[in-house]
């Protein structure tokens, strides 16, 4: 794989990841969608069937790793970092576009939703002096971009990050993976698929099992950005929780994999 089919594939397939997995967060929660209040088991699934896609369209270009978590594992199974920052600029680029594509599907409905008073309140009440303060608020609608913990506990969100993250890479190294070894081959594409809504089901309760840096990150950064009316902060400081965490978990899975099944 060429360094720019490594990159177009990695943009493309991540976008194609939020613009499905978010997609389905905005079709549950904003008012004026269909599928309003779908519940838990449609974000699970819909992420699991977004991954899928999602790896199905990229992996003849690059492997489709989707997820830096995943590419840092492979790095160090391999011991091999010639191509990661490659990886990691193409997925960064295309969840902020799968992002901004969610926006667009959704305008009209993001629009309803940040308008009405039932859910931001009456003039005024979005109103917060402090750029401190209005970082630290999370949004009424950043849960469509990004996600947030239940129970703040710095060490515990990291720690439930971790834990998701090694049960996705070790599954990824070790029934993933292509015959090249370089990314995921196309029954690992399903089988990813399936431990993507395990680990929504079994994990996903307190943080909303991010388990990928920049499937956070990058909706963030377009959720600040965005012009949406009475959106809130974008949540900053715990922004590092889901990038952190599922480095490490990642780290941590290829530590394991070259232990115990190299």
């Amino acid at each position: 794989m060429s360094s720019s089919d490594i990159f177009i594939g990695e943009t493309i397939g991540t976008a194609i990841l939020i613009l499905l997995g978010a997609g389905v967060c905005a079709a549950v929660t904003l008012k004026a969608s269909k599928a309003r209040n779908a519940g838990w088991l449609a974000i699970t699934f819909g992420w699991g069937f977004a991954v899928m896609t999602a790896v199905y369209i990229s992996a003849p270009l690059s492997g489709a790793h989707l997820n830096p978590a995943v590419t840092l594992g492979i790095a160090i199974k391999d011991d091999d970092w010639s191509n990661l920052l490659t990886y990691w600029s193409g997925q960064l680029l295309g969840a902020m576009i799968g992002a901004v594509l969610v926006w667009v599907a959704y305008y009209g409905q993001f629009l309803a939703h940040l308008t009405d008073r039932e859910i931001v309140g009456g003039p005024g009440t979005q109103d917060v002096k402090s750029v401190e303060a209005r970082e630290a608020k999370a949004g009424p609608v950043l849960g469509v971009f990004s996600t947030g913990p239940e129970v703040r506990v710095a060490w515990q969100n990291v720690a439930t990050e971790v834990i998701g993250t090694i049960v996705l890479v070790l599954a990824v190294l070790t029934q993933g993976l292509n015959d090249s070894g370089k990314g995921l081959g196309t029954l690992g594409a399903l089988i990813t698929a399936f431990v993507v809504v395990s680990i929504g089901l079994s994990l996903g309760g307190p943080t909303g099992y991010a388990i990928n840096p920049v499937r956070d990150l990058g909706p963030r950064i377009v959720h600040a950005l965005l012009p949406l009316p009475n959106k809130g902060g974008s949540d900053w400081s715990y922004a590092w929780v889901p990038v952190v965490g599922p480095l490490i978990g990642g780290a941590i899975a290829a530590g394991i994999y070259n232990v115990a099944f190299a």
